[in-house]
């Protein structure tokens, strides 16, 4: 059975401990010459805090990170404790021997304890170690709580992305049967009147469905592609409508590659063909478009049928504007919008503004 694999020393976080104990040793070094020595023996002072305060500093924050490397930050007090208490002597006497040999002062001996020199060492060493390791280990409790906020913020994101998606797939799986079921409604009612009819009818659908397979299951698809499956669909329309039914398209060269959900504009056209177009004796013409306005996305879908205030040409599901307001709120949320209007010349026309 292979041995666990042990965290490796960290040995860049010691680095940086180490250059913040350096700044930390200047400052006692300012504060011990300038207060108690009256701005003599700087240099001096400034040896003997390095050395004694980085031989403190080595023997604590090393044992800290090598007892806890994946969280020192967690290290328990009552094995830090004695870290502390066994560094400080150990720190204090190796530290004024470096110091010694450094500058050629008198070292600090084992007969020394209990000496009022020692007594001022240790306390000095005692406080400046402890002042240390508590900003080390606040500064890491900071740091692993910036950690977990950080990856409890990526969580809730993919949360919600994974709930936009179920929204987003719940949605289209209404509309394509949406789709499907007006499309074998209207050809139920084709094959008593009209088999041939019924047959030219069948033959686009089974085009049209084989169009839309793969459109339908991506997350995004061109406006040339969707404007491609929107013509495929109108044309399966017109062979039960005749020339009762005319479309048009305007899609500029420019937008032809700009992607968009896959079938968004599909619930519309049905609308207008139902609610618009078809309850006309003489029909009508369904006009889609796209543009730029003011740095977003202009779909529109008009119709020159009966108008939105006439009511429901035929009964329905609602599924289809309901649907297509859901989809761009869950995608774009007050960034796009979908509104349904009388046209100016008569009938209904279907805008969504998204972002570009």
């Amino acid at each position: 059975m292979p041995s666990e694999i042990q965290t490796p020393f960290p040995w860049r976080r010691f680095g940086a401990d180490t250059l913040y104990m350096l700044g930390f040793n200047l400052v006692l070094a300012v504060v011990l010459t300038f207060f108690f020595s009256h701005g003599r023996y700087f240099w001096l002072t400034l040896v003997a805090t390095n050395c004694i305060g980085l031989c403190s500093f080595f023997y604590i924050d090393g044992l800290r990170l090598l007892l806890c490397r994946k969280q020192p930050e967690r290290m328990n007090w009552l094995v830090f404790l004695p870290v502390v208490v066994t560094g400080v002597p150990f720190g204090t006497l190796v530290g004024s021997h470096i110091s010694n040999w450094l500058v050629g002062t008198d070292p600090v001996s084992l007969s020394a304890f209990g000496s009022g020199r020692l007594n001022g060492l240790l306390l000095i060493t005692l406080v400046a170690t402890v002042v240390a390791s508590t900003l080390f280990n606040n500064r890491d409790r900071a740091r692993r709580a910036e950690m977990a906020a950080a990856l409890e913020k990526v969580r809730a994101e993919s949360i919600q992305r994974q709930a936009l998606q179920a929204e987003l797939q719940l949605l289209r799986a209404q509309i394509e049967p949406h789709m499907l079921f007006n499309t074998l409604a209207n050809l139920q009612g084709l094959i008593a009147i009209d088999p041939a009819r019924a047959q030219q009818m069948l033959d686009q659908l089974i085009q049209f469905l084989r169009a839309t397979l793969s459109s339908s299951r991506t997350e995004s698809t061109t406006l040339a592609e969707e404007f491609a499956l929107l013509e495929a669909y109108l044309g399966l329309m017109a062979v039960r409508m005749g020339e009762r039914l005319r479309y048009a398209f305007e899609l500029p060269a420019d937008l032809r590659s700009v992607r968009v959900p896959p079938m968004l504009l599909q619930p519309l056209v049905e609308n207008a063909i139902a609610h618009g177009i078809e309850p006309n004796i003489e029909g009508g013409t369904i006009t889609i478009s796209a543009a730029r306005q003011d740095g977003m996305l202009a779909l529109s879908v008009s119709d020159t049928g009966r108008g939105p205030h006439a009511g429901a040409g035929k009964p329905g599901t609602g599924l289809g504007l309901h649907n297509t307001r859901e989809r761009i709120k869950a995608l774009y949320g007050d960034a796009a919008s979908v509104t349904l209007d009388a046209a100016s010349y008569g009938g209904a026309i279907a805008r969504l503004t998204l972002p570009l």
